[in-house]
């Protein structure tokens, strides 16, 4: 699926324009208050951002891969908390139900992410899971047409929000096979949410742990129909959502190299501005070189995996979803230290926003599988392929 390229276009162009005239400039109020205002998630709803991957036919714009990417890019040249609100509904919330669920799930579920009523979270990290989700202990025991649901989910994003979660629960035995994905109405007896969890950055968004106490779930909200597939969807689901986090990633680059140019040609030290210095000018080429090489990279692989069947994995387009995380995230890093040295002390002051960017920034190594799990998955594939 993928809107026409007039209509996106305009899309795309409003949107810049959106970043620019609203969100950049509420981005000392997000800051300060730890909360995006409510004008803006309206305005979000207006423009149809809750719905740009939900396919025309249940009420959404239906972008492609690539066109998510682009879009994802100009959403990263603000603070991370803005697309937050609605990303993950969009993206590993939802992704789940349009990949794998059934016609009944899809019909019931994806109209009202569409619109913005309906708010999906991803529950699968647990306090002794993460980085190895096929050891997740959340159990779901059968009960007649229902499953018995125990255990607790840790830093879910948006989890505060949520009307319903996608979440992965262990219904057989040990390992990926025992593991199936759930549809949760966060309304049931016997969930309970943590409080709010307090980070090094991305203020703004909300995560917090999601407690489990005999959540009566229907059997008919496994996702797909089919237990043991849980394990399967997740990793599916988080291909897109890492191409996702490196598009991001671009886009915080190109920001932070902005904002570090302009204060390297207004910033006068020994009489000229601090941009004339050799090892100034190197660390803004470096910076450009890197972000240049790692967009090029996430738009190939955003077209490759559009090319592929969108409910089948493929191996080497997952071992390319993970380079491209891998290299993007790392580039990121990168970037925004060099955005802080460039600007020397004023960089440690949170009154320029590479300040803010540094602490938002070392988030996305971590989640949607670390920088070490994507080594993993890009090594194992390459061998698998040589044998």
């Amino acid at each position: 699926m993928a809107l026409d390229t007039e209509s996106f276009d305009i899309l795309l162009t409003t949107i810049q324009r959106f970043v620019r005239e609203r969100l950049i400039p509420a981005e000392n109020h997000l800051e300060e208050h730890d909360a995006v205002p409510a004008d803006l998630v309206e305005d979000m709803k207006a423009m149809g951002f809750f719905g740009l991957t939900v396919p025309e036919a249940f009420g959404g714009i239906g972008l492609s891969v690539s066109q998510e990417v682009l879009v994802n890019f100009e959403l990263g040249r603000t603070a991370t908390a803005f697309r937050s609100v609605f990303g993950t509904n969009i993206g590993i919330g939802s992704q789940g139900i349009l990949m794998d669920g059934t016609p009944e799930q899809q019909a019931q579920y994806l109209p009202k992410v569409a619109s913005g009523e309906l708010i999906m979270s991803f529950a699968l990290t647990e306090p002794d899971a993460g980085t190895d989700a096929a050891s997740l202990k959340t159990r779901a025991e059968a009960d007649g047409d229902h499953f018995i649901l125990n255990g607790t989910k840790r830093y879910i994003t948006n989890a505060p929000r949520a009307g319903a979660f996608t979440l992965m629960a262990r219904t057989g035995g040990p390992g990926a096979a025992g593991v199936s994905a759930f549809i949760v109405p966060a309304d049931l007896p016997g969930i309970q949410l943590g409080k709010p969890d307090k980070k090094m950055g991305q203020r703004g968004t909300q995560t917090c742990d999601v407690m489990l106490e005999n959540v009566r779930v229907p059997a008919a909200n496994i996702i797909g129909g089919v237990p043991g597939q849980g394990f399967k969807t997740a990793m599916k689901v988080l291909d897109r959502g890492r191409l996702n986090i490196s598009a991001v990633s671009c886009g915080m680059a190109s920001r932070i190299l902005d904002e570090s140019t302009t204060y390297a040609r207004d910033r006068k030290q020994f009489g000229k501005s601090i941009g004339d210095f050799q090892l100034i000018q190197a660390m803004l080429a470096d910076s450009q070189a890197e972000w240049l090489a790692a967009w090029a990279l996430v738009r190939e692989v955003a077209a490759r995996f559009d090319r592929k069947s969108p409910h089948l994995s493929d191996p080497d387009v997952s071992m390319r979803v993970s380079c491209a995380k891998l290299f993007a995230t790392e580039m990121l890093g990168r970037v925004a230290d060099r955005g802080v040295q460039i600007h020397g002390g004023a960089g440690y002051i949170n009154e320029y926003p590479v300040e803010r960017f540094y602490r938002d920034a070392r988030l996305l190594r971590l989640y949607e599988g670390t920088s070490q799990v994507q080594q993993l998955i890009i090594g194992r594939e390459l061998l698998r392929q040589a044998a």
